[in-house]
């Protein structure tokens, strides 16, 4: 199989490139999603203070801390997908290229 990749390169094949434009979809995806909710938060913080700053459980605590944990949670969230998917899909694909190329 390498003799019919000689002369070939793996940055001129369309599998790659196609590859690459996938996973940069997915990345960018997700980059927006995260960009979403931290904005979102932080537009909550400069133009509903009133709604973060509800008691909740009758206590001291304000509902804007259990939003901005989940702000951070989603953030390991999102990059848990991202490195599932990277680990299963992407990683698998790429490695095949390379040995198909002999790299």
């Amino acid at each position: 199989m390498e003799s019919d990749r000689q002369g070939s390169d793996l940055a001129s094949d369309e599998r790659y490139h196609a590859l690459v434009r996938r996973r940069s979809r997915f990345a960018w995806g997700l980059s927006a999603v995260m960009l979403a909710i931290f904005f979102g938060y932080i537009l909550l913080i400069a133009f509903r203070r009133d709604i973060l700053a509800m008691p909740i459980g009758g206590g001291v605590t304000s509902l804007g801390i259990p939003v901005g944990i989940g702000v951070i949670l989603a953030g390991i969230a999102l990059t848990g997908v991202y490195v599932r998917k990277a680990n299963r899909e992407f990683d698998p694909a790429f490695d095949a290229l390379r040995r198909e190329y002999g790299l």
